[in-house]
């Protein structure tokens, strides 16, 4: 693999396994040299769902390359962080390069998204091939989609074991999406009504009875995303966060600013959970379309006595927690609420005329489609205000950046359309960057 020629300088790269443990090597050489070249402000950034490292380079790249010229005054350092997550081929990411795909040998998925999910899924390898090729078949039945369903469940149950366990969930008291345990049907039905819902104009599709296996391989890709949701909150916990502990010891007065990108952002998030006790090095933390729930920093749920796994987290940052969120990302506004709902919750697609924002995302939703909700005190900054330098210098901020995050085609429409000067000018207000 060609390595990525990073456009700003200092940076260092982060490793970590699904279980958060570091690679010693480029942690060490992180530490030293931070502290030898004098940072002032370290800029650290963590990507959502890629497949590779090149890709999560490429995208810190061109992501970073404004800083320099937006805080002249600052001596920057930049690292980004690489952990085990794969996107699927068919989101392209706007303004990347998308390479051509062929068919997998098996059929069903294509071979670039059957290499992901060998990837991803080490050991599971029997699985992902029989998966591509029930997704293949021309005729299938009822039965073939319960073991489809089955064998999604599978794949992605290593997840759920013990460390990665600890930081599975959102909120207290979640028992896990409908998706891995309701009747696989009536899943794809309401998968498959989400992708009309995606890919009809304004959102709102004719009512017609889905095929379930229209919505089979976004059963796949949303399950496959619930797992790199959990490997995002271990790595971000029991990695990025005692990581941090040991840079404040090695660099006391280097001030990090985390950024991070869909699971990124919550990586990024749990990270403040792992922190030392005593540890007020991160003044700033900007999340950009932040796939985790709208309610993760919440005393208290709406309507429940849950609370969010991330209250009180917010006061380990000496500076803002500031939430990027936008309208047009499909990814978060559709298909999240869809996976993220309870078994029980008998609401579907259907409720509401396929208005599903408004039908599922009041409970399930995400804080990158409508920003960090039931936390009071929780302030509103416009995009303008941001930019300009306006950003409350402490607490939670929700940041509507719909104007410039906008771009991108279904399923997840504009979940990674974050490469805009605006969303640095942010992440540099925030941080009062030099």
């Amino acid at each position: 693999m060609a390595a990525v020629e990073m456009s700003v300088a200092p940076y260092w790269e982060l490793t970590f396994d699904a279980d958060g443990d570091a690679d010693r090597r480029r942690r060490e050489r992180f530490l030293a040299e931070v502290a030898r070249r004098g940072v002032t402000d370290l800029v650290l950034v963590a990507h959502g769902w890629n497949n590779d490292r090149s890709t999560a380079t490429g995208l810190y790249s061109r992501f970073l390359e404004p800083f320099p010229a937006l805080a002249p005054g600052a001596v920057l350092g930049y690292a980004g962080v690489v952990w085990p997550s794969m996107r699927f081929p068919d989101e392209p990411i706007p303004d990347f390069p998308r390479a051509l795909v062929a068919p997998a040998a098996g059929g069903g998925l294509d071979g670039d998204t059957l290499n992901a999910l060998l990837a991803a899924f080490p050991g599971r390898a029997d699985v992902v091939e029989r998966l591509a090729a029930l997704l293949g078949r021309p005729s299938r039945g009822a039965g073939e989609l319960d073991e489809f369903g089955r064998l999604v469940r599978l794949l992605v149950e290593e997840e759920r074991a013990w460390p990665r366990a600890l930081t599975a969930t959102d909120t207290t008291g979640e028992n896990g999406p409908a998706m891995l345990t309701a009747p696989v049907a009536e899943v794809c039905e309401d998968f498959a009504r989400g992708l009309a819902v995606c890919s009809a104009p304004g959102g709102t599709a004719a009512f017609s009875l889905p095929d379930p296996w229209d919505g089979a391989q976004e059963l796949l890709r949303q399950a496959t995303y619930y797992a790199m949701k959990q490997r995002a909150g271990t790595v971000g916990e029991l990695g990025l966060g005692p990581v941090l502990g040991q840079l404040a010891e090695a660099a006391p007065r280097v001030r990090v600013h985390l950024v991070g990108h869909s699971f990124g952002a919550r990586l990024v998030a749990f990270a403040l959970r792992g922190l030392p006790r005593g540890v007020r090095t991160v003044r700033s933390v900007t999340l950009l379309q932040g796939a985790f729930s709208h309610y993760a920093f919440a005393e208290r749920v709406p309507g429940t006595r849950a609370r969010g796994a991330l209250h009180g987290c917010p006061a380990r940052v000496d500076g803002p927690l500031v939430c990027c969120h936008s309208r047009h990302d499909s990814a978060l506004g559709t298909m999240y609420p869809l996976a993220s709902r309870m078994a029980g919750d008998d609401r579907s697609v259907a409720v509401a005329g396929f208005g599903i924002g408004r039908a599922l995302g009041a409970r399930w939703g995400a804080v990158g489609f409508d920003g960090i909700q039931a936390l009071p005190g929780t302030r509103v900054c416009t995009l303008a205000d941001a930019v300009a330098g306006r950003v409350p210098a402490s607490g939670c901020v929700n940041v509507d950046v719909a104007s410039v995050v906008r771009r991108g085609g279904p399923p997840a429409g504009a979940h990674s359309d974050i490469v805009h000067r605006e969303l640095a000018q942010v992440v540099v207000a925030a941080g009062r960057i030099g």
